[in-house]
């Protein structure tokens, strides 16, 4: 309940812009990357990439190989991963 009130606090002192994520161009980004060099998203409360993600996938005609890392997911997310170098799948973990 705090995280909701200092963000209308926020957004109604300052402006909705210092509350709101800015939208992420995948396009831009996707220039700036490289099988070296990964695409990082830093999730925060009401951001999911993955719709955005997955249209762009499609639009590039790559698949994505998903997978929520807990418990026991290490070497499944692992296998992923070395199925998607070998392939040129995108691994989402």
């Amino acid at each position: 309940m705090l995280l909701p009130a200092v963000s209308n606090f926020v957004s109604g002192k300052i402006g909705e812009q210092f509350t709101t994520p800015p939208l992420t161009e995948l396009a831009a980004v996707f220039k700036d990357s490289s099988a070296n060099t990964p695409l990082i998203f830093v999730l925060s409360p009401g951001a999911d990439p993955l719709n955005s993600l997955e249209k762009y996938a499609d639009s590039k005609k790559k698949a994505i190989e998903k997978i929520s890392l807990g418990q026991g997911q290490g070497p499944k997310a692992q296998k992923k991963i070395e199925d998607g170098i070998k392939v040129g799948n995108w691994v989402v973990l």
